[in-house]
This record gives C-alpha cells, structure tokens and sequence, in this order.
C-alpha cells in the first residue's frame, strides 16, 4: 500500500497534477476509517437494530459530504430528501420482495453501496447544473422575458446534464463482466458462494445503484429547479 501511494504521489507530480498531499491524506483517511468501521461492523451486524442505526450514520455522513461538495450547505434538508429517494425505494424493493435477507450482514453492505453512489450520483448532477446555471444566466433572464416561470427555465438548461450525469454508473452496468468484476461479485466469490450466487448479487446491486441514482437525479433536477437546492449564490441571482 505504500508503494501504491508512493506511485500516485510520483504521477501527481509527474503530470504536475498538484494532487500528491490529496493523495496522500486520503490513503491515510482510508486506512483509519476502514479500522475503525471494521471493529464496528463487527458488533453491527449482529442485530437488524444495530446495522440501520449504522447505515442511517453512513446516510448522513453522505448528505454532509454531498452537500458539501455541491455548496449547499444551506439546503442540507433538501440534500438528505434527494439521497433518501433514491436509496429508500430501492431498498425496500430489496429487501421486502426477499431477494436478501433482512439480517445485519446483508442491510449493511447493500444499503451502504446503494447510499454511497447516491451520494456521487448527487455530486455528478449538481456539478453540472450549478455551472450551467452560472454561465447561462442570460438564457435564463431571457426566459423570465418571454413568460415561462422560473422552474421551467432553470430545468431547460440544467436537464442536459442531468442524463449525462447518469452514464458512467449505466456504461458500468452495460459492461459488468467484460471490462469489470465488481466488489459484490468478489466478495461473495471469496466468502465461499457459487459464480451463479455472486453473478446474481452482483446483478441485484448493480441495477439497483441504477435505479437509485435516476431517482436521486429527478429530485436534484426538480428541487433546483424549485429553487429549494440551489446554493447562496445561484439563490440571489436567479430570482423569480
């Protein structure tokens, strides 16, 4: 592992990146963290109770984070509201319809993956829409001029990137088992179950996250487009 950070950090400043310090805190991060959460998983999955509780913490590290990332901090509320409507349906679909048992040691992997690629999925939305929304003002006031309200036109210019967003988790779909073999797919591999076992797990999570990120960016796209999910800026200047 120190090689492999070594060998980032000499890319980095080899292709004058300036990421080598990023690099560097992230792989240290990774390492206590993941420490840490591995004491903790431990005694989680022992009880239903015990792994939501841990899965509702990683729910809300990600709306942090998610907030974070897009500047939005200020509608933090309406961050979790997006993330939960991806990652709630999905889940009950999961496990009310039995296709994973309702125990601590299938709730904890399945929901974490699901919340953390909402939480990017929310990331990839937003830092397509607020740019589009800075650069196109003009089309945006010249909207407003012709009539239309402000919800319509601020969806008519944010809408394009909202598909776009959404490619990189479908080409991962469309590709599973060609180009990758994703951790689900490993980990039941290496925990003693059958290719067909772990092709079929594989398959549940991965459509799964596809499901989970339209539907985290449909409500990104029309809490923005409502002006609940804008940051500070945006706010001020795109008025009604």
């Amino acid at each position: 592992m120190v090689v492999l950070v070594l060998l980032s950090v000499l890319l980095s400043r080899l292709g004058e990146l300036g990421l080598g310090r990023q690099q560097v805190v992230a792989s240290v991060r990774a390492v206590l963290q993941l420490g840490i959460v591995s004491f903790i998983i431990v005694g989680a999955v022992r009880f239903v109770w015990s792994a939501l509780l841990f899965v509702l913490l990683m729910f809300c590290i990600a709306t942090w984070t998610a907030a974070t990332r897009a500047g939005v901090r200020n509608a933090i509320p309406w961050v979790a509201l997006a993330i939960a409507g991806g990652v709630v349906p999905v889940s009950a679909v999961i496990f009310l319809s039995g296709a994973s048992p309702w125990n601590g040691a299938a709730i904890i992997p399945i929901v974490s993956i699901i919340v953390g690629n909402a939480m990017n999925s929310h990331t990839l939305v937003t830092r397509r829409a607020f740019p589009a929304l800075r650069e196109q003002r003009g089309q945006y006031e010249a909207a407003l001029a012709l009539g239309f309200e402000r919800p319509w036109a601020i969806r008519q210019i944010i809408h394009p990137g909202t598909a776009e967003a959404l490619m990189p988790n479908i080409d991962t779909t469309r590709t599973v088992g060609l180009v990758t073999l994703p951790g689900a797919f490993i980990g039941v591999l290496l925990g003693g179950g059958s290719p067909i076992q772990a092709g079929a797990s594989q398959v549940l999570v991965l459509i799964g996250i596809m499901a989970a990120n339209a539907g985290v960016a449909v409500l990104v796209e029309r809490l923005a487009s409502a002006g609940r999910l804008l940051p500070p800026d945006l706010r001020a200047i795109l008025r009604p």
